[in-house]
């Protein structure tokens, strides 16, 4: 019997191998010839795995077919194959399992099977009206500012809303601004900056978070976790956009031919994005080299669980963070808002980032044989498709063949968590019956 974490693996390959298929038909390329199987295939995992990654600008290499493909396998990927199939089952009035209860807390990372299907009304309701008023909102921007047509504005609208929700990094202003232009053009327009930027904020805080923030003015309170991911991720955005800003203050390729509102607002739109939106505004490859780090640390820790974003999540981060602070301290235990955190739960922080360096270390190795770019470039693309952000400081289109494999590997990785591919290919555990004699080890 497959257990849930194996369930998860196995709906995500098989949506990739069915979004493969699709991209592949000569109806997919905007020029009626096939994309090469390759192509397809990293473009159909980066949809799914809402990481942005691209070898093709979506908007000149794809047809409409293409690209509606493309994003339904983003909102597919986005809020999970399984909430899909069990809004569906809902509306035919079909019954839900426990097992299936079961599924969607390890696909929502929800503590308990309690209240799990409530939730995935949630999550539906939530996207649904998110993504519909940020359509809207792009839609009459393109239509009043870009001169768009009313149906391609309209159609811009809903593309960029459900990429930008889903932390997915895709766009088509290649048809407007040329290939690969990407939202650079648009890094002084407060409209677009601050539509997208809330679109990937709400996006990346989880929909639990989201729940809380809505049920707020009623219930006055927030949960232990809504806390922790609304302080981190503020503490996150406010440091990110400092750094960006005194970093590339000066830099003659990013911000300094800005106006002084231009650099803070393209500061703090990086920042944001870095927590796994995977669009820009500025060159990634210009940044200074530090800034560049700082963002690779930024895209590691990621978003919030059960969010559309990636990395290890922020949570996790934080955890880490409380557990050195306990340690300095001299306490036994990790508190955050005065609340202690169980001791199993601080081990698997440590174990999730501990596998996720493992696996960046690994296959950025990996890259530096099949790719001829210095390590930052390599490292600042692992960590991008590992923590499914989709920056790119330039490496992704200049792949090759298997410099496309790895990081095709590393979305998938990213995307379903080390923990769930661990539990997916391990035997059923069994709790031990006998502890071993305690020792000492020197440490330090």
């Amino acid at each position: 019997m497959l257990t849930p974490p194996k369930i998860l693996v196995v709906g995500f390959l098989l949506i990739i191998t069915l979004g493969t298929f699709l991209l592949s038909l000569p109806i997919s390329s905007a020029t009626g010839v096939r994309i090469p199987f390759l192509n397809a295939l990293f473009t159909a995992t980066s949809a799914t795995c809402v990481t942005g990654l691209t070898v093709l600008d979506s908007g000149t290499a794809l047809s409409v077919f293409g690209q509606i493909v493309m994003i339904v396998l983003v909102q597919i990927g986005g809020i999970g194959f399984m909430t899909m199939a069990t809004i569906i089952a809902l509306a035919l009035n079909k019954r839900i399992s426990l097992r299936e209860r079961l599924i969607l807390q390890e696909a929502l990372n929800h503590g308990t099977i309690n209240g799990v299907v409530r939730l995935v009304k949630k999550v539906t309701l939530y996207s649904v009206l998110v993504e519909l008023a940020g359509a809207l909102l792009l839609g009459l921007h393109f239509f009043f500012s870009l001169r768009l047509p009313v149906g391609q504005a309209a159609y811009f609208g809903i593309f960029h809303s459900v990429s930008m929700f889903n932390n997915a990094g895709f766009d088509l202003m290649g048809t407007v601004n040329g290939p690969f232009s990407g939202m650079v053009p648009f890094v002084t327009d407060p409209f677009i900056n601050i539509v997208m930027m809330a679109l990937i904020f709400l996006g990346g805080i989880g929909f639990i978070v989201l729940s809380d923030l809505i049920e707020f003015p009623t219930a006055r309170k927030l949960s232990l976790h809504s806390k922790v991911v609304l302080t981190a991720t503020l503490c996150l955005v406010v440091i990110g956009t400092l750094v960006i800003f005194v970093m590339e203050f000066s830099n003659p390729n990013t911000l300094k031919p800005l106006h002084a509102g231009g650099k803070f607002l393209a500061s703090l739109f990086q920042s944001v994005t870095t927590r796994s939106g995977g669009v820009a505004t500025l060159d990634i490859g210009s940044l200074r080299q530090s800034t560049q780090f700082m963002i690779i640390l930024l895209m590691f820790a990621g978003a919030a669980p059960g969010s559309t974003g990636g990395g290890i999540k922020i949570t996790t981060f934080v955890l880490l963070l409380g557990a050195v602070h306990a340690m300095m301290r001299g306490r036994p235990d990790v508190i955050l808002f005065r609340k202690r955190i169980a001791k199993d739960v601080v081990y698997k922080a440590i174990t999730l980032t501990l596998l996720s360096l493992l696996i960046i270390i690994l296959f950025s190795m990996l890259l530096s044989v099949t790719e001829h770019q210095d390590f930052l470039t390599i490292l600042f693309e692992s960590t991008s498709a590992f923590g499914t952000t989709g920056l790119s400081m330039g490496l992704t289109t200049h792949l090759s063949p298997l410099g496309k494999v790895w990081i095709i590997c590393l979305m998938f990785f990213g995307r379903l968590g080390p923990l769930t591919l661990i539990y997916a290919l391990s035997r059923e555990r069994k709790k031990d019956l006998y502890n071993y004699p305690e020792g000492q080890i020197i440490i330090g």
